[in-house]
């Protein structure tokens, strides 16, 4: 098992992850106005921000993206070898909000541009992400960035 620890660029905010594999970890995450437990289990998620445990499924979509957590932006970049490439993917997500809870399914497109930073846009919204030579995320530009390891 490893554990990594990310924190908020732009608000106060801190999560760590213990990572089994790609598809299985867990993981709290601590905000301003909330505290929050997850467990990834393949295509499964099971989110908990103390008024009782919400699953979600994939049903269609590629891999989950569970808001202010880097490690589910990790996730496309090691499955499908991103950093090794120059490509661009198209892929459909299951989007967790937090606080909330809820789920949508979101359209995001990760370009790689062959140094280990990803570009990454969903709708309007684009930014810049840094990962280490496995495929985890350092430093999501001007949002969060990696205090362990």
């Amino acid at each position: 098992m490893r554990t990594f620890v990310w924190e908020g660029i732009d608000e106060p905010r801190m999560e760590i992850v213990h990572v089994d594999g790609v598809g299985r970890a867990r993981g709290a995450q601590i905000g301003l106005v909330y505290e929050l437990r997850w467990w990834l289990e393949g295509s499964e998620l099971t989110v908990d921000v103390g008024d009782g445990a919400v699953r979600h499924e994939l049903d269609g979509a590629d891999f989950f993206d569970l808001q202010h957590s880097a490690y589910f932006n990790s996730l496309p970049v090691l499955r499908d070898g991103l950093l090794r490439t120059r490509e661009t993917r198209d892929y459909t997500m299951r989007f967790v909000t937090v606080p909330g809870t809820t789920a949508r399914l979101a359209p995001q497109r990760y370009r790689a541009d062959g140094d280990g930073t990803v570009h990454f846009s969903t709708g309007d919204y684009q930014a810049r992400i840094d990962f280490d030579h496995e495929g985890f995320v350092v430093l999501y530009h001007d949002y969060l960035r990696r205090l362990h390891p």
